[in-house]
Formats: C-alpha cells, sequence, structure tokens
C-alpha cells in the first residue's frame, strides 16, 4: 500500500487547514493521522473506518474532523482552530482492519504543518 499525503503548509494561529491522504495498491478498511513534533513523541490524532466509525485524540477533538471518500481510498483531515502546538510533521496510516493508532499496518511519508503565533 502507498499512502501519499498532501496539504501541509504555513498557517497563522487560529486558521485552517486540509490534509488529504489517497492509499493505493490494496483496500484498507481504516485510514488515520499520526503527527510528530519536534522533541516529542508520535502522536495519533485521528483514525475513520469505512463504515464511518471515527477516533480522535483529545488534544485535537472540537477542532480536527476526519472524513473519507471510501471511492477514491482517500482520507481528510479539516484541521481548524490551529494552534501553535499543532506545528508537526503529519502522517498518513492505514490498517486491513483496525482503527488502532497504536499499530496500524502501513505509513506513508510525512506533509509538514507549521502554525505560526
Amino acid at each position: 500500500v502507498q499512502l501519499q499525503a498532501s496539504g501541509g503548509g504555513l498557517v497563522q494561529a487560529g486558521g485552517s487547514l486540509r490534509l488529504s491522504c489517497v492509499a493505493s495498491g490494496l483496500s484498507v478498511n481504516v485510514m488515520g493521522w499520526y503527527r510528530r513534533s519536534p522533541g516529542k513523541e508520535r502522536e495519533g490524532i485521528s483514525c475513520i473506518t469505512r463504515n464511518g466509525y471515527t477516533y480522535y485524540a483529545e488534544s485535537v477533538k472540537g477542532r480536527f474532523t476526519i472524513s473519507s471518500d471510501n471511492a477514491k481510498n482517500t482520507v481528510y483531515l479539516r484541521m481548524n482552530s490551529l494552534k501553535p502546538e499543532d506545528t508537526a510533521v503529519y502522517y498518513c496510516t492505514a490498517d486491513r482492519v483496525f482503527c488502532d493508532l497504536r499499530d496500524m499496518d502501513y505509513w506513508g511519508k510525512g506533509t509538514l504543518v507549521t502554525v505560526s503565533s
């Protein structure tokens, strides 16, 4: 499975961005997002299953929205009310079965999100 993420960039605090990730090579049941900030541990932030179950980390709940287009094998992450602490490299991830960000099957290259204060 190849995962291609896009949509990162520079945004001011309070602004919004939308990340996209396309999966190719295999049909998966779950897609999601991790992020890694400088000096911090990797953080699983959200995942979504084909039947619409979603999970959000507490740090992004209420500000980020995950959605998917199953026909296009694409997952989106709408990020609103961005904060400087959201600055990170965001990685797309996927799993054949479970929405469990502790253990996903596939990883993509990241896209950098920088939030200026």
